[in-house]
């Protein structure tokens, strides 16, 4: 009790809980295969209006990401060694550095990782590292408007 004999207010107990990444995540992952021509994987990228996506090994094992400025990498070579990229593959021009956000994590947990990397996407992984779906900054703007819309 407080100088008035009023209780005081207690603090929260518990932080709301963010919703899970499944929740935003796009279940239907479009994938590359590390020999997939990366004439095709630019063709995949304006066809789907996609930024990136997961490049995947014959065991559906992650192995990579490929993404938009991976394939802008292709238009300094070309111009500037003078190499044709019809026979160059997704392993050339991928990035292998790989993060991913865990099937458990909330929205709260990876609009975090989206502020402390430059990364504009996720892959989703469960339990054992097998892909469940991506999620991407878009994804976490729309939870994020759901969340204003529903506590603030």
């Amino acid at each position: 009790m407080n100088f008035t004999g009023a209780k005081a207010p207690e603090p929260a107990k518990n932080i709301k809980d963010y919703r899970p990444v499944t929740d935003y995540m796009t279940k239907e992952v479009i994938t590359f295969h590390p020999l997939q021509s990366i004439a095709d994987a630019m063709d995949v990228f304006l066809e789907k209006r996609i930024s990136g996506a997961p490049v995947m090994d014959d065991d559906g094992k992650i192995i990579g990401i490929l993404s938009e400025i991976d394939c802008l990498k292709i238009m300094v070579d070309e111009a500037y060694h003078n190499l044709p990229h019809g026979k160059i593959t997704v392993l050339q021009y991928m990035s292998n550095n790989v993060a991913t956000v865990s099937v458990t994590a909330d929205v709260l947990d990876v609009a975090s990782k989206f502020l402390h990397t430059h990364y504009r996407r996720f892959p989703v992984i469960d339990h054992s590292g097998k892909l469940v779906g991506q999620i991407s900054r878009r994804d976490i703007l729309q939870a994020t408007r759901d969340l204003k819309t529903s506590t603030w």
